[in-house]
């Protein structure tokens, strides 16, 4: 029996570990034959996985969606991540969350053994999260997120309308390709299908329009090149407001003082040319002004920048005088 329920609790994990597994599949890596594998679905079933079949030479299993919430099996380390990131959720930027994440987690944290549980509260005590841009950072509804996270998973492409920095719309059929969370934002990296070419977008300024469309062949893509192609959109491309500023600082130094991605380019020894964006001109020229080194720009580049560099320029000034009042 012991044999048995072990078994169970591997297929289980193995079920949940991907979408699709074929019967010699699973068969191999339990080292039991294929009718065993049937039976031990069965008795998945009978504790209530929904399990589905798919029948004929390409079929196999998958986990369904079922009538309840069966258990989940996680590791040590998942265990770790899930109590952490409910954490950060509740008091994330997904539309509300915060309650949910703190329900899910009360029940996990009394699971959880203590050496973990110990884990988990020391790194939680030791962490201090600050969001100085919360009451402008817009809320994404969880549902939405998903139904991209799925559409990822599944390899199916996406339709939506959306709103650029500019505010003008457009509709877009992706292939979705990798949720990325940068600071309060969530950004969908996907293979634009009328243009051909990689985009970056904003969860927040997408409207779907759901079904979700065919399956696709995912592209081949590296954490690291959706790092490089994510933060190099970031720099300027999601913004409302952009410039290009040449700094009198090596681009390292910029670099390690700029608050979000930017575009740096080394111009040399002692300056570099540096492309950056924000959703306020305000907030852009007051980042620019704590580089710690002369900066110039172009006045007819950006005139909203222009105009606040200027505002806060004479606003340092009269309270830099001695007696001076607002």
């Amino acid at each position: 029996m012991f044999e048995t329920s072990a078994r169970l609790l591997r297929l289980l994990s193995l079920l949940q570990s991907r979408r699709d597994w074929t019967g010699s599949q699973l068969a191999e890596r339990l080292g039991v034959s294929a009718r065993t594998v049937r039976t031990d679905v069965e008795r998945l079933r009978a504790l209530g996985y929904a399990v589905d079949a798919v029948p004929g030479v390409g079929g196999g299993y998958r986990l369904g969606v079922g009538a309840a919430v069966p258990p989940l099996l996680l590791d040590d380390e998942e265990a770790v991540a899930v109590a952490i990131g409910l954490r950060g959720a509740a008091g994330g930027a997904i539309e509300g969350i915060e309650e949910t994440s703190i329900r899910a987690l009360t029940k996990l944290e009394q699971l959880l053994p203590t050496r973990l549980r110990r884990r988990v509260a020391s790194l939680t005590a030791a962490t201090v999260t600050v969001h100085p841009d919360a009451a402008a950072t817009p809320a994404v509804d969880p549902e939405m997120l998903m139904a991209i996270a799925n559409a990822c998973r599944d390899h199916e492409r996406l339709r939506f309308d959306y709103a650029s920095h500019s505010r003008s719309e457009s509709r877009r059929v992706v292939e979705p390709h990798r949720i990325v969370s940068s600071g309060r934002r969530w950004y969908l990296l996907a293979h634009d299908v009328d243009r051909g070419d990689w985009r970056t977008f904003r969860v927040d300024r997408m409207r779907l329009r759901l079904p979700a469309g065919p399956r696709f062949v995912p592209r081949d893509l590296s954490d690291a090149e959706v790092r490089d192609r994510v933060s190099g959109a970031l720099a300027t491309a999601t913004w409302a407001y952009r410039a290009r500023v040449t700094v009198s600082a090596p681009a390292d130094a910029v670099s390690a003082r700029l608050p979000w991605p930017a575009t740096i380019e080394p111009l040399d020894e002692s300056s570099c040319r540096l492309e950056v964006g924000s959703d306020s001109p305000e907030l852009l020229a007051v980042h620019l002004g704590m580089l710690g080194a002369d900066f110039t720009i172009a006045p007819d580049e950006s005139p909203e920048l222009t105009g606040w560099l200027q505002v806060l320029a004479g606003r340092y000034a009269r309270a830099g005088r001695p007696g001076s009042e607002p």
